[in-house]
This record gives structure tokens, sequence and C-alpha cells, in this order.
């Protein structure tokens, strides 16, 4: 099966490998499962930009603190870019 009808899934293997799933039925277990783990990543990833912009509005904040949600924020974006990576390899007629 070519790689476009393969979907990224929201998680890797131990080592840090992309986790693929070959169906037809985006209403599997395993689909509903992903997009489950997609929409609580997409939460996460809204309260973390709040909490970085608090962050980064405080003029108090210490080195720690900017490193912590720098650090989130870093996690944050790398979950919401392989979810597009994801959505976009599903779009029918995508070239």
């Amino acid at each position: 099966m070519p790689d476009s009808l393969l979907r990224l899934l929201p998680w890797t293997t131990p080592e840090g490998m992309p986790c693929y799933l070959s169906t037809d039925d985006p209403r599997s277990l395993l689909s509903r499962l992903a997009d489950d783990l997609e929409e609580q990543q997409m939460d996460s990833a809204e309260v973390v930009l709040a909490g970085s912009r608090a962050v980064l509005a405080d003029r108090a904040a210490g080195e720690r603190a900017v490193r912590f949600a720098l650090t989130r924020a870093t996690e944050s974006l790398g979950d919401v870019l392989r979810i597009a990576y994801s959505r976009g390899g599903r779009i029918e007629g995508k070239e």
C-alpha cells in the first residue's frame, strides 16, 4: 500500500519512529483512538500556549519558568505538526 494511503498516528514507537495505520475504515477502533488522542493534544496545546504567553508577559519570570514554557511549547508544536501532517495526508485529491 502506498504511503499516501497510510494514516500517520499521533504517537511514536519507543524508539521515536513514526507509527502508521493502514485501514479504509475511518471509524475503526484504532482510528477513533487516534482521533481522541489528537483532540487531547490540541486541547493541551491551547493550554500550553496560554501558559507560555503568560510567562513571556511576566517580566519577572525567571529562566526556569521560561525554559519550562519553551519546553512544553516545543512539545505541543511537535504534536500539532504531526496532526497537521496526518490530516493533510488524508485529504482526498491531495497531490
